[in-house]
């Protein structure tokens, strides 16, 4: 027998502990327990009634971490912020979490070839010998870093998985350390991939790292971790996820990669969301092995050449 509980919160969770005022609290949302699985989704009727305001943030978390839940799935429509909230809190609680799609059962993961699983073998295997032979470079990256001012060496990003699923992405820090803060205001109302030419953000060894894309060698760790591969569709922050149409939520389904078709064809000189779309969708559709062969050869001069890298 399946049990179904409904909770609808109003300014609930504080998961904010810093002492500004403004926005410290979730929006008003539905928590439905379903066969081991937190359903959060939005509510639009804000006139029915609500539990009060609950102001200890440990009371989500402890309530996760000491439930049978398997996973959470949220609403794409309780916006950024809220879903980075409990995206942070889900994490600490050891529970893994996953935005609310449709699913599409058209992708290559799905199927599980024998071709599809050799890819998922090279990708581990590649991509621990990369690590191994790099690493002297990779070391080199994180001083210059070090030196370059203060901060961290790594930046780490929730970005959108296989199926939905939020994980942190990892990346050389190229921006000041108040990057995340200024994000929109920098991006405005831009419509298509928040990528701006000479974003103001962006120090002095990150123009270089970004140039050459060696900010990008840390998401080898991502594939070791089975969150990506080497080869696949980008994966979008959630600023960029959130503002895809039905069509686009759909490629969200797919398992990403650290380069791929958009890439090698356009990169930064093509930024709307819809065509990028429309070319992971395509390389999804006709996936083969040797197409992720000759991607990962496309890349190589990509790299070198700088191409449409900031």
């Amino acid at each position: 027998m399946t049990a179904s509980i409904l909770i609808q919160t109003s300014k609930v969770l504080n998961l904010n502990i810093g002492s500004s005022k403004q926005e410290n609290y979730l929006p008003i949302c539905d928590l439905k327990w379903r066969q081991k699985n937190l359903w959060i989704k939005n509510i639009a009727d804000q006139g029915s009634y609500k539990f009060p305001a609950l102001t200890r943030k440990q009371w989500l978390e402890n309530c996760l971490c000491n439930s049978w839940l398997k996973r959470v799935c949220i609403d794409p429509e309780l916006g950024e912020k809220s879903i980075k909230l409990w995206a942070d809190t889900c994490k600490r609680a050891g529970k893994p979490i996953f935005l609310r799609i449709t699913s599409n059962n058209h992708l290559p993961s799905c199927r599980q070839t024998v071709y599809w699983r050799a890819k998922r073998i090279c990708d581990w295997l590649i991509s621990a010998i990369i690590l191994l032979v790099i690493s002297p470079l990779m070391l080199l990256v994180a001083l210059s870093i070090k030196f370059n001012g203060s901060g961290p060496i790594f930046y780490c990003q929730w970005r959108v998985g296989t199926r939905g699923k939020l994980f942190k992405i990892y990346k050389f820090r190229t921006m000041t350390v108040d990057a995340e803060l200024k994000h929109h205001e920098v991006m405005k109302a831009q419509e298509g991939l928040h990528k701006v030419e000479n974003d103001p953000r962006v120090t002095f060894v990150g123009k270089w790292l970004r140039k050459y894309s060696l900010d990008e060698l840390p998401q080898l760790i991502n594939v070791l971790r089975g969150e990506m591969s080497l080869v696949g569709p980008r994966p979008w922050a959630l600023y960029d996820a959130l503002r895809l149409g039905k069509l686009g939520k759909q490629r969200l389904n797919a398992l990403p990669g650290i380069t791929g078709a958009w890439q090698v064809a356009s990169r930064s000189n093509q930024l709307n969301l819809n065509d990028v779309t429309k070319c992971d969708l395509e390389y999804l559709y006709s996936w083969s092995l040797i197409q992720d062969l000759k991607i990962l050869l496309m890349t190589v001069p990509k790299v070198i050449s700088g191409f449409g890298a900031y």
